[in-house]
């Protein structure tokens, strides 16, 4: 406590994270302030350090401000204490040196100094008018720091609930030591001391670490315009509590669109850190960096955040948050910069998204791997032609194949009627797709509930065992959760278990429904298997509007396609090994088992070897006298190889693509060794990085 009560002043600066500490972290500083105060074993009971920036080294005496870059949750949280504290105890010293006088003169304001230089500690951002205003015993502001209120509520609580504990806590902090570490500006690197300390506080966030490493080491003046101007005004419209869940993920779709490459998770400031040195390196300023992520942050708040103004745009926006379509912000987030700039018009920017909407909704129904998605949003945007925007973009769903597909309409309609949709992650929010298609007025759906036509009561009553026949319990558990026999009401408890003459009919049934999903069913006399499969039919083919799949021209989209590749100009004629019976059987067996992996697989003969891609090489085919050599293009470590058949060429010399090696010479392997070939692939599938043929 002896450094709190010398120092001067702490300030925190502009580019340090808010205050973030939670109730947990609280109640953690309370219990080990309360057991040092308790206890006559403990003599000391070490906090933490303090690290903080000096224009001297020579004394903490002077009248300078200390700018703190690491320890400000551990200030900010005891100076928190000692106010509540203060206010506590009122009259009276329960221990020497904590009257409510001499806890504020000493610990929490310098009544030698007036407006702001009298506060000991001066946070950053709405966290220090919220403190100031605390520690003043003044009205809180508006905005109000939420975490700064809410951690004084509670050390206020917890005081005011064990009087004993008044004591406790006192004598608790003036055990307290802070090991403080002083640096100089001339002679110290902040940022990189910053980066290498192991605080036990709450870890750094990304967002965290890159805020501080872009205005760290600026010159004052332009560090503050920069806050100001840019970095403040991102803050604010993420809003406290957006700020710390969403920064994190907004920055790495950032970067994966400046980039063009996905970093993974934990390695956004180091990817941020590289990227901003080069752009440097070629002659940007810190500005124009600053100003970049300021501008796109702005396009994910109105995609992810709700801020949206466009009305349509905004229930478009709702509907990706609902499917949660992360995977599709990069690319999104580069149209909205394009709509931004007046490339492209509001109605095209509403059909691009909703074309993204529908594509990730008919993968799910179809099933169709997911893992690939990163990737194909990630380079969505370099496939377009950014003169005819929408056209480029309905073109480039329609070409992808295979993994990358967007269902055709046969295939969405088919696997629509018999797949799980009560059990379906978004089942509310298909119901009200369907049934707001088209409206202007929209139903909430929230006011009702999914409803069984057919019951989950395994034990049927006799009325329905009888419409359904002797099958009745196969009926049941085939098409008791699928479209057909899945509607909304506001009568769920009412309908129960009925036979479906009385759901049909009664107060509030299906006939006097206004439900558009309910239309029909007041006309139905039975509700049977074929029923089921009626109505599941009429409403998966309105689905297909619904989620309408993109349309052009052929003779349109003939222009966006490849053409095939081109010839190499070799063939299997040029491999004399290959006119060998017993390995020319064996190169047939195992290429049948490759292109059969997946319907992209393509096939090329080059002069010395036989490439498979999918979208590059994922194994090449050396063949010899004997056996085949196969080139995986993928690290031995990565393989799940029992056998240890693979063998590591990592850095050797040779044909073919990739790091692990195998030889194929007996058939009876065969089945094996195509098992490795599908465990590359499907890493190319997965969306990782592969390195070009």
């Amino acid at each position: 406590m002896a450094f709190i009560k010398k120092a001067p002043q702490f300030v925190i600066p502009i580019y340090q994270r808010t205050y973030s500490w939670t109730e947990k972290e609280c109640r953690q500083l309370w219990s080990d302030v309360r057991r040092a105060g308790q206890s006559e074993h403990i003599p000391v009971h070490f906090l933490g350090s303090v690290v903080y920036i000096e224009e001297s080294l020579s004394t903490n005496t002077s009248r300078s401000p200390q700018l703190v870059i690491d320890g400000q949750q551990r200030l900010t949280s005891v100076m928190l204490l000692l106010t509540a504290l203060s206010r506590v105890v009122r009259d009276g010293e329960p221990v020497d040196g904590f009257s409510p006088k001499k806890i504020h003169n000493r610990y929490l304001m310098d009544p030698d100094e007036d407006d702001e230089r009298a506060f000991k500690l001066l946070l950053s951002k709405t966290d220090r008018t919220t403190l100031n205003a605390i520690v003043a015993g003044d009205d809180l502001p508006d905005p109000t720091s939420i975490r700064v209120k809410e951690n004084f509520s509670l050390f206020l609580r917890l005081l005011e609930q064990d009087p004993d504990a008044v004591v406790e806590i006192c004598a608790g902090l003036n055990k307290l030591m802070i090991v403080d570490v002083a640096l100089s500006r001339e002679h110290d690197n902040p940022q990189l001391i910053f980066e290498s300390m192991n605080s036990t506080g709450k870890e750094l966030s990304q967002a965290d670490l890159i805020r501080n490493f872009v205005l760290m080491g600026l010159e004052p003046k332009l560090q503050t315009r920069l806050y100001e101007q840019y970095w403040r005004k991102m803050e604010e419209g993420f809003g406290q509590g957006a700020y710390v869940s969403h920064f994190d993920g907004f920055m790495r779709h950032y970067l994966t669109i400046v980039m063009g490459s996905i970093p993974r998770q934990g390695d956004v400031y180091t990817a941020y850190k590289t990227y901003s040195q080069e752009q440097i390196a070629k002659g940007r300023e810190v500005e124009s960096l600053v100003k970049e992520v300021w501008e796109l942050s702005r396009h994910y708040g109105a995609l992810v955040l709700g801020q949206e103004q466009d009305t349509a745009l905004a229930h478009a926006f709702k509907d990706l948050r609902e499917m949660k379509v992360d995977v599709a912000y990069p690319f999104l987030m580069e149209v909205y910069r394009d709509y931004d700039e007046g490339l492209i018009t509001a109605g095209d920017f509403l059909e691009i998204v909703r074309l993204i909407e529908a594509y990730v909704f008919r993968r799910a129904i179809c099933a169709v791997p997911t893992n690939s998605l990163n990737k194909t949003f990630a380079n969505f945007g370099r496939e377009l032609k950014k003169d005819r925007y929408l056209e480029s973009v309905k073109a480039h769903l329609l070409n992808m194949r295979s993994y990358r597909r967007f269902p055709r309409d046969e295939e969405f309609i088919a696997r629509l009627q018999d797949r799980d949709l009560y059990n379906f992650r978004n089942r509310s929010y298909w119901l009200r797709k369907f049934e707001n298609h088209g409206r202007k007025e929209r139903v909430s759906v929230d006011d009702y509930t999914i409803e069984h036509i057919l019951p989950q009561n395994d034990r049927l009553s006799k009325e329905w065992r009888e419409a359904l026949g002797d099958d009745w319990s196969a009926v049941q558990e085939k098409w008791l959760h699928t479209l057909g026999n899945l509607t909304l009401t506001g009568y769920n408890s009412e309908y129960s278990d009925r036979p479906f003459a009385e759901k049909r009919d009664m107060e509030g049934g299906f006939k006097e429904s206004p439900l558009r999903v309910n239309q029909g069913l007041g006309q139905v006399e039975t509700w049977n298997e074929a029923e089921i499969k009626k109505r599941a039919d009429r409403m998966a083919r309105q689905a297909a509007d619904v989620w309408a799949a993109p349309d052009l021209p052929k003779d349109i989209l003939d222009t966006y396609r490849e053409p095939g590749a081109a010839s190499s100009g070799y063939s299997i004629e040029d491999h004399p090994y290959l006119n060998n019976a017993k390995v020319r059987e064996l190169f047939e067996d195992f290429r049948r088992e490759v292109k059969a992996l997946d319907a992209c697989v393509s096939e090329q003969f080059l002069k010395l070897y036989v490439a498979y891609k999918a979208e590059t090489n994922f194994v090449d085919v050396v063949p010899q006298a004997k056996s085949l050599r196969l080139s995986l293009n993928i690290d031995p470590q990565e393989l799940s190889d029992p056998r240890k058949m693979v063998a590591d060429v990592t850095d050797v010399g040779r044909w073919g693509n990739g790091n692990s090696e195998i030889r194929l010479s007996d058939p009876d392997d065969l089945q094996y060794v195509v098992g490795l070939v599908r465990q590359s692939l499907e890493r190319q599938l997965g969306g990782e990085d592969i390195e070009d043929a």
